[in-house]
């Protein structure tokens, strides 16, 4: 059980109240926070991350713990940009920290940013266009606008790039897998879901996580997980394990696939993940798999759709654009009281 004190932090207040405004994206939360904490100190959105990490990490546990949250919660705070050419910035978090990159929570956070007015939008506009800046870095940004609701939201991603494509994992059962490692804004290893003996189906969802957990471990302190710049970028995020999508999927697609995603410590992502999408995009043209504008129809284990395409290539890797959608699901104030036993809570995985 969580305590009412973050560790190494500063002492939870007597009673704690934070208002949030939730999304889903394709099925996977986003929890916005919107009241009852200060601003984020720092010049970049990534140098904010590090301030999150070492003064709010009490409200991250507080809004991602049971019984306010689940393992399986993501959410954001909402800060300053790196500079006035951006509208908005947002850290990252989820169950065990604050991520780098987070795909389905940019088009959550930018559904968000037009429904409340923080993103202006010109009368009878059909699309609208604008800029906002994540740990990993400066994203650009497009909405459609139906009847003044927002539609599909498309963002392109910092570039992409694979690290490795042959990096060989030996799993418990003493079976060795080889995964790609490659960087969509967090690291991934990506692998076939019939490497180890199963199909992207819902089923199988405690396999993916105890295979998940296992191939993350292997992978720490890899070379090919190292980011060439800046080390607070570093190290393995999660691990998708894709095959093909029998369904129909995104109009126009070249490529119809399915994904299941484990990040963190076994937390799953319900989306197809944007972040992760991004990788798997860099993988496919890397394979000769998918070509410059060809369009992955990715979907995510809960069913819902990405659609992501290479939209140029250069000497960093491949620029990427996901698009999805999200759907407003909730307004919370959630409150700490004094005598909570419960504290900050808790998680059961």
């Amino acid at each position: 059980m969580d305590q009412a004190v973050s560790g190494g932090g500063p002492p939870v207040p007597r009673r704690l109240t934070v208002s949030t405004v939730d999304y889903h994206t394709a099925g996977e939360p986003y929890r916005i926070v919107v009241g009852g904490v200060a601003p984020l100190s720092g010049e970049t959105v990534l140098d904010k991350r590090s301030d999150a990490i070492h003064r709010l990490d009490h409200v991250r546990r507080f809004l991602v713990n049971e019984p306010r949250g689940h393992a399986d919660m993501y959410g954001c705070f909402v800060t300053a940009p790196d500079d006035d050419t951006a509208e908005f910035g947002m850290v990252f978090f989820h169950k065990d920290g604050f991520s780098t990159a987070c795909g389905h929570g940019t088009i959550a956070g930018a559904t968000w940013a037009i429904d409340n007015g923080v993103v202006a939008v010109p009368a009878g506009a059909e699309v609208t266009r604008f800029k906002l800046d994540v740990p990993s870095g400066r994203l650009a940004v497009e909405a459609d606008l139906v009847d003044g609701r927002v539609g599909e939201v498309r963002f392109t991603n910092v570039a992409a790039a694979v690290r490795a494509d042959d990096v060989a994992v030996r799993l418990d059962d003493g079976t060795e897998v080889e995964v790609a490692v490659a960087y969509g804004g967090a690291h991934y290893a990506v692998l076939a879901a019939s490497d180890v003996g199963l199909a992207v189906e819902p089923v199988h969802v405690d396999d993916f996580v105890r295979l998940g957990r296992a191939i993350k471990a292997a992978l720490v302190g890899h070379p090919a997980t190292v980011h060439p710049t800046d080390e607070r970028l570093s190290g393995l995020y999660g691990v998708i394990f894709f095959d093909d999508d029998p369904a129909a999927g995104v109009a126009g697609a070249a490529l119809r696939q399915r994904n299941i995603t484990v990040f963190a410590d076994g937390e799953v992502d319900r989306s197809p993940c944007g972040s992760g999408t991004s990788a798997r995009l860099a993988v496919l043209h890397h394979q000769g798999a998918l070509d410059v504008g060809e369009i992955l129809s990715h979907r995510g284990i809960a069913g819902g759709l990405f659609a992501g395409r290479v939209v140029s290539t250069g000497a960093d890797g491949v620029v990427t654009q996901i698009g999805g959608r999200a759907s407003l699901s909730g307004y919370h104030t959630f409150v700490l009281e004094p005598d909570d036993e419960l504290g900050l809570g808790f998680q059961l995985r």
